[in-house]
């Protein structure tokens, strides 16, 4: 049977388009605009997708949207880092076990052992609390993502600070009657670690007190993609927490920096001093990366940050003293260190 018409009937994934022909019943068919399907043939409407699908290849159904976080099944990256982790995870507690051991040698005693033993355990901590951040993210580890790395990293960048007021307090006490050497021993330090860490402590239970970080959806960011990620809630207490520990780092690097030059055979402030530059540059330079991704990859810059700073702490503190322990023993005496 003939069939009179002027305009081939729409298929799914499309609509009718009138009034690009003189004829009113003629019509064109075009493609539904992006997050829309039409389902039947000759429709004249698309309907828009729920919030969390999106059409398939040809438009004809919704389907859920893809779901990205840094996995541990699906992301390779996450993989590496969880193996980087460990790796430094156990190569800081192998150099606490050395100066455990050779806790009465003199390059161990020279700049204040229990100083070391606690740095080298923030240390540890930091490269644990790398598996926070990933994995599929949930309310708690949103709360404990940026506090517990804030707050290791207060006692460690504190930690540094004490060594090296230390170190500019025993060069002045070595001068006769210096009233510095009333400040020497164990309680200065102490004290300035308890203080410095105690206010991000404090920051950090306003913060959650207030408005803390919780899970959240993105699902306007990337088309076809649900992004899940960690809202940090109070954007004032984020940054309230970063800088703080911004500033202690500037604070040490600064005191390390002018005692670096004072007359020692083995002035630890030298060490301080690059490793604190090393830090504060890679959080520097993390900072405009952070700020121009979004979803996992800003969480993998997050993490790299965490590994790199801490590595570098590790090794510029730390790999010096232990190739005089364990290569050069003949340098790790009274005489030579002084």
């Amino acid at each position: 049977i003939p069939e009179s018409r002027c305009s081939d009937p729409c298929l799914p994934g499309s609509r009718k388009k009138f009034g690009s022909s003189i004829h009113k019943c003629c019509y064109e068919c075009v493609s539904c605009s992006e997050g829309e399907i039409s389902n039947i043939s000759d429709s004249e409407n698309c309907m828009k997708c729920p919030d969390d699908e999106w059409p398939n290849e040809k438009k004809d159904r919704c389907v859920p949207k893809l779901v990205e976080f840094l996995s541990y099944t699906d992301d390779h990256i996450v993989a590496v880092f969880s193996a980087v982790s460990i790796f430094c995870f156990l190569l800081t507690g192998l150099i606490l076990g050395i100066f455990i051991h050779y806790w009465d040698t003199p390059i161990v005693k020279a700049n204040n052992r229990n100083l070391s033993y606690l740095l080298l355990v923030s240390i540890m901590l930091s490269f644990l609390c790398v598996f926070l951040f990933l994995g599929h993210p949930v309310d708690v580890t949103c709360m404990l993502r940026v506090t517990s790395f804030g707050v290791i990293f207060s006692v460690a960048v504190s930690t540094l600070l004490a060594k090296s007021i230390m170190v500019c307090i025993a060069f002045k006490a070595t001068k006769p009657g210096s009233p510095w050497r009333k400040w020497m021993g164990a309680k200065l330090p102490n004290f300035i670690i308890c203080v410095f860490s105690l206010v991000q402590i404090i920051i950090c239970v306003t913060w959650l007190s207030i408005s803390p970080p919780f899970q959240d959806q993105d699902i306007h960011y990337y088309q076809g993609k649900i992004i899940i990620q960690c809202n940090e809630g109070s954007v004032i207490g984020f940054y309230s927490v970063l800088g703080y520990m911004g500033l202690l780092a500037a604070m040490s690097f600064i005191i390390a920096f002018l005692a670096r030059t004072l007359p020692d055979s083995f002035n630890e402030a030298k060490y301080i001093t690059f490793s604190m530059l090393v830090f504060c540059s890679v959080w520097i330079a993390m900072i405009p990366a952070y700020l121009s991704t979004r979803g996992k990859y800003m969480v993998a810059v997050e993490v790299f940050a965490i590994i790199t700073s801490s590595t570098g702490l590790l090794g510029c503190i730390f790999f010096p003293k232990c190739y005089i322990i364990l290569i050069r023993p003949a340098l790790n005496t009274k005489t030579v260190i002084r």
